[in-house]
């Protein structure tokens, strides 16, 4: 498993692999992602004034469906999986040059908020991410797999963009709404290119005073795209909405829920489960089950509708992927139920024993670790 996390330029180390690319303002790679640092690098970061980089540290895991194939199956297990596997419903896939476009896209739009380009480029990035979903019929997004970026701004954005179509399809938004709430979580976090340097990348955590200076970033970014006109008025909206509660406990405003608009409802919920689920500076990243668990027992916070769109429309355990249960054994995902994202259905690998997680009263104390 790759291990990725920040560490300052002056504790780099000769041999650390960097986990980002370098470039210089004519967009040059400098350093490529992957190169292992030596003296020379790590001194050409520090003259260039950058305050440390990602690095990483281990190989990729194999992906869920060869797990399985590395692992000992016995006969009544294979027989079981057979017969019980249902496929998962239609998930949202972004092809790599899809990735790459979108990547490039979302770093033009953060480091330029003044380019005559900007409404474009941001129609553009979220045609394609809708393609995505459209291409496949996606109704669903398998939230172990998004990846379109290695900077945590630009990765954040895309996945909240992803996400909370996905979601909006999910509660029977039209094609428009879909749309503009793509728009809206592309740039949920523009505002950040105001915050100062010093405070948005601070290894640590940020203190009464600097966390009301980030807490500014919402009216940001709203601002940024009211004054461009070419944003629908929702669109800006859940930009400055995006961080409020329904209790009326969020911020910038404190509003509750009569005032917060739909599309702003839909984006708090996954911007809450991607921040938790990303490594940052001053944080681990927490397990996907952990997250999930957390938006649920966000009821007095988050919208209830768009909490169950989004636990309806994210797939924790693919099917296929393999398991450790509670009990000890090992087991292979051969359905998952929208309506119990953390409960599928699965096959002990040894046993070849079906534990519907669901529906079955006698597995009600087996949880997956």
């Amino acid at each position: 498993m790759i291990k990725r996390y920040f560490v300052r330029t002056a504790a780099l180390q000769e041999g650390m692999r960097i986990d980002q690319n370098i470039k210089d303002r004519l967009d040059r790679v400098l350093i490529a992602k992957g190169t292992h640092l030596d003296a020379y690098q790590i001194e050409a970061l520090s003259r260039m004034g950058i305050t440390g980089v990602y690095v990483s540290e281990g190989e990729e895991d194999p992906e869920p469906s060869k797990k399985l194939e590395q692992k000992t199956v016995s006969a009544a297990a294979k027989n079981n999986i057979s017969k019980m596997r249902m496929e998962d419903p239609a998930k949202v896939k972004l092809s790599e040059s899809i990735k790459k476009r979108v990547s490039e896209g979302i770093q033009f739009l953060y480091n330029d908020t003044e380019s005559p380009a900007f409404t474009s480029t941001s129609a553009n990035i979220t045609k394609n991410l809708l393609k995505a979903i459209d291409d496949n019929e996606a109704i669903a997004v398998d939230i172990s797999a998004l990846k379109t970026s290695d900077e945590y701004t630009f990765k954040h954005s895309v996945d909240v963009a992803t996400m909370s179509m996905i979601v909006a399809k999910k509660m029977g938004m039209g094609k428009d709404d879909v749309y503009n709430i793509g728009i809206a979580g592309l740039l949920h976090d523009m505002g950040k290119s105001k915050i100062p340097p010093e405070i948005l990348n601070k290894p640590a955590k940020l203190t009464d005073e600097e966390f009301e200076v980030m807490k500014q970033h919402s009216v940001y970014g709203y601002r940024i795209l009211k004054n461009k006109n070419d944003f629908a008025v929702p669109i800006a909206t859940a930009v400055l909405q995006h961080h409020e509660k329904v209790n009326g406990t969020g911020y910038p405003m404190g509003v509750t829920s009569e005032k917060i608009i739909p599309y702003a409802k839909i984006l708090s919920v996954v911007d809450v489960y991607d921040a938790l689920v990303t490594e940052r500076p001053y944080k681990d990243a927490m397990s996907q089950r952990n997250a999930i668990e957390i938006i649920m027992s966000m009821t007095a916070e988050l919208d209830i509708t768009a909490m169950r769109s989004f636990l309806g429309s994210v797939i924790l355990y693919p099917v296929d992927s393999v398991v450790q249960l509670s009990n000890g054994e090992e087991a292979c995902v051969v359905e998952n139920h929208p309506e119990a994202v953390l409960r599928p259905t699965v096959v002990g690998l040894k046993s070849g024993r079906v534990y519907d997680l669901t529906n079955d009263l006698s597995c009600a104390s087996v949880i997956i670790l």
